[in-house]
């Protein structure tokens, strides 16, 4: 099976050895997006909320990318700094996706300088 490197300037442009994302089949394996803007290469705030839409939407221009959209989400990871900024990510993300909903983990841990949240996912390609 092949595994296709997919790529998009409507998102970050990675700044170590890995692609946005990688189709193998049926499945898209997306790399964690943070909320940073694609044109700065900064976070677009200090709010986890904002950082939170924002690497909402650098993950949906992947998708479309890969001709595929939220709706094809079937697991999702975000990645929180800090336990209080949990109900303002949450509200970000709750208006964001669409159903079925994927099923989610959060985890807590470090991330680089600016950045309060990271997601990632994996998607079903028809």
């Amino acid at each position: 099976m092949r595994v296709e490197p997919i790529a998009t300037d409507e998102a970050p442009t990675p700044r170590a050895a890995y692609s946005q994302a990688v189709r193998c089949g049926s499945l898209l394996f997306l790399s964690g997006q943070v909320g940073t803007d694609p044109g700065t290469g900064r976070p677009v705030s200090e709010d986890v909320g904002a950082q939170t839409r924002q690497a909402l939407e650098n993950l949906r221009s992947v998708l479309r990318a890969a001709g595929a959209s939220m709706a094809d989400l079937v697991s999702v990871r975000v990645y929180l700094v800090d336990t209080g900024d949990y109900a303002a990510m949450n509200a970000a993300y709750d208006a964001a996706m669409v159903e079925p909903y994927p099923a989610r983990t959060t985890i807590y841990c470090g991330l680089n300088p600016g950045n309060k949240v990271e997601i990632d996912g994996v998607a079903m390609l028809s």
